[in-house]
């Protein structure tokens, strides 16, 4: 299927790794134009030769920006050095920002503060700004790719849950507020996935249940219906559709991808 995304032009937020750096590989094969946002420019000169290495033709369609998104002011700068470098921004996917996995006897206010700035603040402080200007454009997607504990209370994920419940909200608020300007948004809501994060939750979780961190793995994988946890591409797979036009009637949508482990409607 024709995606008709050749030449969009892509921003993603966490785009030097994982989620993002897979979603980046996806857009490009679409032929869109893709512009990476991470804090550190060493990943992001990683995930520019990966992606080189993978598909050369695509090299001259990647650009990057080592920003970190906590600030507003910093996120507002190079949103417009996006701009003026690709000019004007076409999809938004944010996938920056995790809040670290912590027992909850390990929790501390600051946690709950810190949570909410790595994961809730990164994605607003560039969604504020780009989703007005693309509503002055009358046209623009964005995806939130938003962990599905903030749909479901995990003991080790409570201030990580809770900034993922308060973007669930804010997207679905924002589909509304901007369908009449031409302007999507929807979330998709990733279970386990074989990233770098994941061995983060899987140690708190062993260290809460007291187990080994391979019988913490094997739980995880025995828990889910379909018996293995999702690789980056599987969920960038569902993100890139959701950017396309051929998603042009979807908007405030929320996308579980967790394999099935929390049947709820």
């Amino acid at each position: 299927m024709d995606l008709q995304l050749q030449d969009k032009y892509v921003l993603i937020t966490g785009g030097s790794k994982g989620i993002g750096l897979a979603c980046a590989m996806e857009f490009l094969k679409e032929g869109a134009r893709v512009a990476l946002v991470s804090r550190d420019a060493a990943n992001l000169a990683h995930a520019m030769e990966t992606l080189k290495q993978a598909i050369p033709e695509a090299s001259a369609r990647i650009s990057t920006f080592a920003a970190d998104l906590a600030n507003a002011e910093v996120a507002a700068s190079v949103l417009d050095q996006a701009e003026q470098a690709g000019g004007p921004v076409d999809v938004l996917v944010n996938s920056a920002g995790a809040a670290r996995r912590t027992p909850p006897d390990e929790l501390t206010p600051q946690a709950w503060h810190d949570a909410m700035q790595a994961k809730y603040f990164t994605y607003i402080h560039m969604m504020d700004p780009l989703i007005k200007r693309m509503g002055q454009r009358g046209s623009g997607a964005i995806v939130n790719v938003v962990g599905a504990g903030g749909k479901v209370a995990g003991p080790i994920h409570l201030p990580g849950g809770a900034a993922n419940a308060a973007l669930m909200l804010a997207s679905a608020g924002l589909a509304a507020a901007y369908g009449p300007k031409g302007v999507r948004v929807n979330v998709v809501n990733p279970g386990l996935t074989a990233t770098d994060r994941l061995k983060e939750g899987m140690a708190a979780d062993a260290r809460l249940k007291q187990i080994s961190l391979d019988e913490a793995m094997r739980q995880a994988n025995e828990r889910l219906p379909l018996r293995r946890i999702a690789e980056p591409e599987e969920i960038a797979n569902a993100v890139v559709f959701l950017a396309s036009p051929r998603a042009s009637y979807i908007t405030g949508a929320i996308l579980a991808m967790d394999g099935a482990v929390t049947p709820m409607v």
